[in-house]
């Protein structure tokens, strides 16, 4: 492989069933890339666990993987994304974990963080906070260890970033840190109020560090040389970077199980009142910059169910396919919400509901109306992050994630919101934005100005909707949501 005249990055992007890396030079191309399947267990309802060996060895598999060939100073640094909010605990000497991980996706803390809920404590059971403490109670219930510095606790990220580095680096930035439940969004450190409700001692939790930043090289045994890690970054504000959505009012979607949409709001915090989460984006030379992420539980897994659960297609790219084979729905009207409903209405014991088949409807009309009934899904994530904004509507909505590879429903998408959705050559956002923070902070990029002209479009999808017929539609369909929201479900 030839090296780059200013050297290359590499990307690591660890998320919920899988590893990538990705290895770019100053220009954007991808020289390589590499994936490993590391799937989470789940032993009983509500338990989502990770095999923290198992999946650090996906991450060592994938680095080598992309890595054969290189020189030990062609990799001017690596940049680190992750699932946000899974906890793990780990020994402070060794980096070995202590026993699993405990996925985001992990509610058996849900009647724990009712208590804390009432103390006074914004701690949900998708965030880390209440994670790290089940795991702590079960390894150190005395906080004996964690005190003395034996072991250390926190989020995958940090865990990853220790674990790499031979212990070298203990820290996370405030992406990951934003997202636990233990984070203080006006003073920018831990919270010592939830710290003390959950006896975590502080000195056991990550340093928080800019996005961006040398931190520490990695091990030499890796295959990448003295290569530092310069990025730490959650998944979905490095899909943000990626996308290179950096002034406030700028949003991109994320097209994954579910569907996130993530709202730039600039330097200082802003708290939702329709049902989205502030987030620190990233922060640089110590300034945050913050945004809102609003949530369609259901979107990519509404097109796994057609497979899965229906079995009207045999894989989950044959959707876009079929849908398009129709012009129309044929009256048939899907409201995805088969785990809930996320913003704006926070309502987990939602259902999904299907109406409006007749004789005449097909497996195409079906498949057509799921992947409508997502961009509608998606259409009031969004309007509810714009309710509670107060920029300039952005001028397009980029997309990523597997599902952004469906022309249908980047379609529907614009012709939901009115908008043009734009689609990236490189899909993987979180790996790009991981990469691109590495990049500048080893000076393969000098700065986000270089950025623009490495971020390449694919397509646009221009919206083919009038106004009106637009908001007749978009009636239409919400009409339906109360079905989903009705105890039995039924239309």
């Amino acid at each position: 492989m030839a090296r780059s005249a200013q050297g290359l990055v590499l990307a690591l992007d660890v998320g919920t069933t899988g590893v990538r890396a990705l290895l770019l030079d100053e220009t954007g191309s991808v020289l390589g890339q590499a994936y490993r399947e590391a799937l989470p267990s789940c032993p009983a309802p509500g338990l989502v666990e990770h095999g923290l060996d198992t999946l650090f060895s996906a991450v060592r598999d994938v680095i080598r993987s992309v890595a054969t060939g290189l020189r030990p100073a062609d990799v001017r640094g690596v940049g680190l994304t992750t699932q946000r909010s899974t906890a793990v605990v780990w020994d402070a000497a060794s980096g070995h974990p202590c026993g699993v991980g405990l996925s985001w996706q992990d509610t058996r803390t849900q009647d724990r963080c009712r208590e804390l809920m009432a103390e006074g404590l914004l701690v949900t059971p998708l965030m880390a906070a209440s994670k790290i403490e089940w795991l702590l109670d079960r390894v150190d219930p005395g906080r004996d260890d964690v005190r003395a510095g034996r072991l250390r606790c926190g989020t995958l990220d940090a865990w990853l970033a220790a674990r790499l580095t031979g212990g070298r680096v203990q820290a996370t930035d405030p992406s990951n840190a934003s997202c636990t439940g233990l984070y203080d969004f006006l003073k920018g450190t831990w919270n010592p109020a939830a710290l003390e409700a959950l006896r975590i001692p502080e000195p056991a939790m990550p340093a928080l560090v800019d996005s961006g930043g040398i931190l520490g090289e990695l091990d030499d045994d890796l295959g990448i040389g003295p290569a530092p890690l310069a990025a730490i970054v959650g998944d979905q504000q490095a899909a943000m970077m990626g996308h290179l959505r950096l002034a406030p009012g700028e949003a991109k979607i994320t097209y994954g199980t579910a569907a996130m949409i993530d709202l730039n709001v600039g330097p200082e915090p802003l708290f939702s009142m329709h049902g989205a989460y502030p987030l620190v984006l990233w922060q640089r030379d110590g300034r945050r910059t913050f945004c809102l992420e609003g949530t369609a539980i259901t979107a990519g897994a509404a097109v796994l169910w057609l497979r899965d659960g229906l079995g009207i297609i045999a894989d989950a790219a044959d959707s876009g396919a079929l849908a398009a084979s129709v012009p129309d729905s044929g009256d048939v009207w899907a409201v995805p919400a088969f785990q809930g409903l996320g913003t704006p209405y926070l309502d987990p014991g939602a259902r999904a509901v299907i109406g409006g088949l007749s004789r005449a409807t097909t497996r195409a009309h079906v498949v057509r109306a799921v992947l409508e009934g997502i961009a509608w899904r998606c259409r009031e994530v969004y309007d509810a992050l714009r309710i509670d904004s107060p920029h300039p509507p952005p001028a397009s909505l980029r997309a990523d994630g597997g599902a952004a590879r469906n022309d249908v429903l980047l379609q529907a998408q614009a012709d939901a919101l009115g908008l043009p959705v734009e689609r990236p050559v490189v899909l993987d956002a979180a790996a790009l934005g991981a990469a691109y923070l590495a990049g500048l902070a080893t000076g393969v990029w000098a700065s986000t100005d270089d950025l623009a002209h490495v971020w390449r479009r694919e397509r646009v999808f221009e919206p083919h909707l009038d106004a009106e017929e637009r908001a007749t539609r978009f009636a239409r369909w919400q009409r339906h949501v109360d079905a989903a929201r009705e105890p039995e479900g039924a239309a």
